[in-house]
């Protein structure tokens, strides 16, 4: 099986500070993740003043304020991007963030990010799907909030605008998700209906469903993570903290070698046990030469010689080719 791409998702757990969004670079890096993303946006550019937060933001950053000034707090600036992006170089983890317009994706394009990330809440963005699927990059499109018809419409723009390296990935926008909300066959859903490499963006507490999504055939993961589930923050609690996220990542990776090939054929380990394990046809009691061989006096049990119990109905009705003892291996 293919290595799984596993994106620590820091988003916007940096709270708006360059030192937190370094933290999370390290800690990503020693926890195992592949890429540490981010979200780079300018407020004024993706929302009006007066939109309010959505119900899980209110209830986990425990503030009354508009999205615009929640926003606000946590926008880092270009040159604080620039920093972090040239931090994840220095310590050898993949720096990757999703842009929220069209400026602050010119700006990635120009780091050098390996992929562009399409977020839940532009799916439906028509004119900035042209932009991102004219960039010349892998796409990596998340689809919560969508049903099918807006992912193949999302589909249809991206291709029409030339993006052809595309994965889409699974998600419910909720923070935390509860588990009768994940749906994650849907994830299975997008792989047979487009024909595309899927994987799962992850928003449940805990690890099991990211692990069961490479069970189930996703080559990405994405997962939130931060330092500390406790700060303040919309995202914290629906993430994973440092021993949790490596917990995943050797996880995934124990699943990665589990899978195998698909091919249905004993291991070598189980070569010689299967030696003293499958029965035999033995003699059950004396059987002199030239006697039929019956289910009376033919029985099957372990040992290390002779045929094995599979050939049973290939050597009832023979002749004993000569005398044996109880217990004593049967030749044809």
């Amino acid at each position: 099986m293919a290595r799984t791409l596993i994106i620590a998702e820091a988003g916007v757990n940096h709270n708006g500070r360059l030192d937190l969004a370094l933290q999370l670079c390290d800690s990503a890096k020693a926890c195992g993740a592949d890429v540490v993303k981010f979200q780079t946006w300018q407020t004024e550019k993706i929302i009006t003043r007066t939109v309010a937060q959505a119900d899980y933001q209110s209830v986990n950053t425990g503030r009354t304020e508009s999205q615009f000034d929640m926003l606000r707090r946590l926008e880092l600036s270009y040159d604080d991007f620039r920093r972090i992006k040239a931090h994840c170089d220095e310590i050898g983890i993949t720096f990757a963030s999703t842009a929220d317009e069209r400026w602050s994706l010119d700006f990635l394009v120009s780091l050098g990010i390996p992929f562009i990330k399409v977020g839940s809440g532009e799916i439906t963005n028509i004119p900035y799907l042209r932009i991102m699927g004219a960039a010349g990059l892998p796409l990596i499109v998340s689809s919560g909030m969508a049903d099918l018809e807006d992912v193949a419409g999302a589909l249809r723009t991206l291709r029409a605008a030339g993006a052809r390296d595309i994965t889409l990935l699974h998600c419910t926008t909720n923070y935390p998700c509860p588990m009768p909300e994940v749906n994650l066959k849907a994830m299975c859903t997008l792989r047979d209906a487009f024909r595309l490499p899927v994987g799962y963006s992850d928003h449940t507490e805990g690890i099991e469903v990211p692990v069961a999504a490479v069970a189930m055939g996703a080559c990405v993961i994405e997962k939130h993570f931060t330092l500390d589930k406790d700060m303040e923050g919309p995202d914290h609690r629906a993430s994973t903290e440092p021993a949790e996220f490596r917990k995943m990542v050797d996880s995934i990776r124990n699943i990665e070698q589990a899978l195998g090939n698909g091919v249905k054929a004993p291991m070598e380990s189980e070569v010689g046990i299967s030696q003293v394990v499958l029965k035999r046809i033995l003699a059950s009691r004396a059987i002199q030469c030239g006697e039929e061989l019956t289910a009376e006096n033919l029985c099957v049990k372990r040992n290390d010689q002779g045929i094995p119990a599979k050939y049973w109905d290939l050597l009832l009705g023979k002749k004993a080719s000569r005398a044996y003892a109880a217990d004593e291996p049967v030749d044809l």
